[in-house]
Formats: structure tokens, sequence, C-alpha cells
């Protein structure tokens, strides 16, 4: 989901942002990309033995500094208690982008990174800058939900429980069709060419975000006319809640929303050589303790999607969020309640392992 600076930000024990160099990286379609690299950020304290970890991956669009609303004294990725890291996803202009990534794979020519991509980078992280060996959970909003059940699927010695929210172990048909209309809105732009625009395609990525503004927030939270106050933004109509959607997303590279988009299409925790495409068998392999939170109007990933999913996993447990917000019911400071919600399950979970 698009990234959103709606919270103020707590004061946090220590942090640090970093960035892990990974050398050639080689991806799961056989293309290597050269000195990749993955940006990230903690917070709290590695204790002694290591065993305080916990993992919150970025999601669509969202970087490092968007997952500090979740973090906190007192919250339940509290930094004085646990080691939380926070990598950032490839394609978010932090980590290997279309826009820092150099020829012959940069702009459009940058290759598909896929989910499995992205957590065996991480898992890099963690072992090669950290001497991580157990991670205490995988806590993953939306694209990073995703991330968690992978984490669980192909990691099970080294995950001891995810929590994800709002977000799939799969992406659905009708969720890759929303997305496919999205990048087909941008990709119509003339100036688009291929990737290589010499200027921003502007017509495109208003296109691209219009069509993004019917999907985050869910036909309840229109009714209530919550849109007319969106993010401390004031709106008499949907035409201006859409153009300050477009102001808030202004800063986004067309390339790297494609190929954020990209990864987001393809995922799928049954794609790996260990399942062959089965995903029961994947969702079997996820045998820690697993805290699936969606949200009753979320129309990105609707929650019959993840009680499928909950079926097939064998120490998971379903807890829905009601909340109007639809999708940013997950998103960390948009809806105090679900931030409550969702803090108390992870609290929840936590104590389970």
């Amino acid at each position: 989901m698009q990234t959103l600076s709606c919270t103020t930000v707590t004061a946090q024990p220590k942090s640090t942002e970093g960035e892990f160099k990974l050398g050639d990286y080689k991806l799961d379609s056989g293309v290597v990309l050269a000195d990749a690299i993955l940006g990230y950020e903690t917070h709290g304290e590695l204790n002694a033995d290591r065993s305080n970890v916990i993992l919150y991956p970025t999601w669509y669009t969202g970087r490092h500094m968007d997952n500090r609303a979740a973090i906190g004294e007192g919250r339940a990725l509290d930094p004085t208690k646990y080691f939380i890291i926070v990598p950032d996803m490839f394609g978010n202009g932090l980590s290997s982008s279309p826009t820092n990534t150099p020829s012959p794979h940069d702009r459009g020519r940058f290759p598909l990174t896929t989910t499995y991509d992205n957590i065996r980078a991480q898992k890099r992280l963690c072992e090669e800058v950290f001497g991580i060996k157990r991670i205490r959970s995988v806590v993953g909003f939306s694209m990073s939900a995703q991330q968690a059940f992978h984490w669980g699927a192909v990691y099970p010695d080294m995950v001891q429980s995810i929590a994800p929210i709002c977000g799939t172990a799969k992406t659905t048909p009708h969720d890759w069709l929303h997305l496919e209309g999205m990048k087909r809105a941008l990709q119509a732009d003339s100036n688009w060419a291929g990737g290589d625009y010499e200027k921003p395609p502007e017509a495109g990525l208003r296109a691209f975000h219009t069509v993004s503004c019917g999907w985050f927030l869910s036909q309840t939270y229109f009714r209530n006319g919550k849109y007319k106050n969106f993010l401390g933004t004031k709106a008499e109509t949907v035409a201006d809640f859409i153009e300050n959607v477009i102001s808030l997303f202004s800063y986004n590279d067309a390339n790297n929303l494609l190929a954020m988009l990209a990864t987001w299409q393809s995922a799928d925790v049954s794609n790996h050589p260990k399942f062959g495409g089965d995903l029961a068998k994947a969702l079997g392999a996820i045998r820690c303790p697993a805290m699936v939170m969606p949200c009753d109007n979320d129309l990105y990933f609707p929650p019959e999607d993840n009680e499928i999913e909950v079926s097939m996993m064998p120490n998971a447990e379903f807890r829905l969020i009601k909340s109007d917000a639809g999708h940013l019911a997950g998103f960390p400071g948009f809806a105090a309640e679900a931030d409550a919600f969702v803090d108390q399950g992870i609290i929840d979970l936590l104590k389970q392992v």
C-alpha cells in the first residue's frame, strides 16, 4: 500500500539506519543485480543471546521510516524489549530500485524482484550483519504481510512466529487484475517511453493514483464522508480527494512504482522449489504460531482469502479487524482502534513463543 505519513513519531530508544551491500545478487529469474543494496533501519538493541529479534519489512512504496508509527515503548513492537529490524523492499528507492541501479538494469529495465528475492536478502542481512539465527516474529502489513507468510514457509527453523496484517500469502487473480489496471493506466501516457521518460509521465501517474484511490479505503469510509478529512487534507468532493492523494504521492518515481507492483502481482508463497506451486503444501509448512489479521472491509485482501489460507496452516489464528478504513486499517497510525487491535494481536502472539 502507498506510504502515508499520518502520525507523529514518538521518541524512540536507539535507532540506526543502514545500507547492506549484497554484492552481485542473483534473483529468482536468474538475472544478477550488480552491486545490489538493501536499505534498513533498526530500533532497540540486540540482547546477548540474540533472541529478541522482530523483523518488520516495508510495504508497497513504504520506506523504513514509515514503519516507525508501529514502534514505540509500551506498544507491541517495543524497542525497549525487542530488536526490531525494518528492511526496505526492493524497488522502494532505498534498496535496489530502477532509480538507483546502473545499466543494464536501470529504469524500465529493472528486473522482476520476487517476494522470495526480498526475504533471501533480508535473511542475509540478519545473519551477516547481526549474527542472528532465530527471529522471534516476522510482522508485516500488506506486501510485508506477504513477506511474513513467505518467511514462515521457507525458513521454519528460523522463524518462531508470524503476524500478517491485511495481506495474503498469494496474490489472488482479482488483486492481480486491479494492479494491472493501475499499471496500464500509467503506461498509457505517451511520455512513458517504455520507462525511459525524459520527464515524469504526469498524466499516467495521475491516472495510476486515481485508479488506486478507489481501492485502499472502503465504500463505507466514503459513504461516511471521511474522505473529506483524509490525513489532514480537506476535500469537498471525491474529485478533491483524488487531487489530495495525487499530491501526497507525488514523490514516487513511475519506474519504482511499477517495479514494486510487479513484485506484488507475482507474490506466491508456493512458487518455490520446496513447494512446486502447491499452495496447501506451502501454507502447511508454516509450523510456527501465526496471527493472521485481515480487515473486514479490505478491497485488496478481503478476509475470505485469509480464511482459506488459515484453514491450511497448522498453527494459525484468524482475527478480524473491524474498520471502515479498509486496507488502511492495517497501516500504522491511520486508525487508532485498529492499531490497538493489531497491537493486542501481536502481544498475544508473542506470548506463544
